[in-house]
């Protein structure tokens, strides 16, 4: 009897120390867990990743503004349409459309400024297959109808800003106890970034090189083999100067 009760003890301390160590397991693939959810559920640290510039197509306009008794463009209006010929060329993704209106005072006045801008268009290079023209009529005819002339082109923007969805005072949210960056923190910054960008395209990629001036190169390189120094020098960099001290 004493040989029996003196085994149950020792069998009991050893399921005992067996459940323990399974308990240990459980904490530490629990915390391995907790882990990971957080990894996955964070908010970007990165306000680039928050707000990240996107690249779409967007329309490119021009607004012109014809009186019913003039029919024609005048000066400043004939410049904006040379100006937007050239944009179209660096920058359209597609042909130009002509919103002529229709039903409106202006409309005879506007139908032939449109035919006088179609000139300038094709004056300035634009193929005349690639502008078409478009009869419009207004929501309200009493109003004075615009000229407008459009084509697409690639845009970036980023946004929308002014986003709070946490409360920037003390909260049990992950953003307040962890000292995280607030959602709306450089929103701006990105949204400027992508309205001053010339080319959309060059915040996807760098830009090709050019090729290299042969003229300068090859004096360069005549230079350098004869020893001479390479650097360029301006005959008028002396001219401005008021005294020698230095020289």
């Amino acid at each position: 009897m004493s040989a029996i009760n003196s085994g149950i003890p020792r069998r009991r301390r050893g399921r005992d120390f067996r459940l323990m160590a399974l308990a240990g397991c459980a904490v530490v693939l629990a915390g391995c867990n907790t882990v990971q959810q957080e990894v996955t559920g964070s908010v970007p640290m990165d306000s680039r990743q928050r707000h990240p510039i996107v690249i779409n197509e967007g329309p490119r306009t021009v607004e012109l503004f014809i009186g019913d008794k003039r029919g024609t463009l005048n000066e400043e209006q004939r410049a904006r349409v040379l100006a937007f010929a050239g944009d179209w060329h660096r920058e359209a993704t597609g042909g130009i459309r002509i919103d002529v209106p229709e039903g409106t005072g202006n409309a005879t006045a506007a139908a032939g400024a449109a035919q006088e801008a179609r000139s300038i268009l094709a004056a300035a290079g634009v193929p005349p297959q690639s502008v078409a023209l478009h009869r419009s009529r207004p929501a309200n005819p009493g109003k004075l109808a615009t000229l407008r002339l459009h084509y697409p082109r690639m845009t970036a923007d980023a946004g929308p800003c002014g986003l709070w969805p946490h409360d920037l005072g003390p909260t049990w949210d992950p953003e307040h106890y962890e000292n995280r960056e607030y959602w709306n923190f450089g929103c701006a910054q990105q949204r400027n970034l992508a309205a001053m960008v010339e080319d959309p395209a060059d915040l996807a990629g760098p830009r090709g090189e050019t090729p290299a001036y042969t003229g300068r190169r090859s004096t360069a390189l005549d230079k350098y083999r004869q020893g001479q120094s390479t650097i360029t020098i301006d005959p008028n960099a002396d001219k401005g100067r008021i005294t020698t001290v230095g020289q």
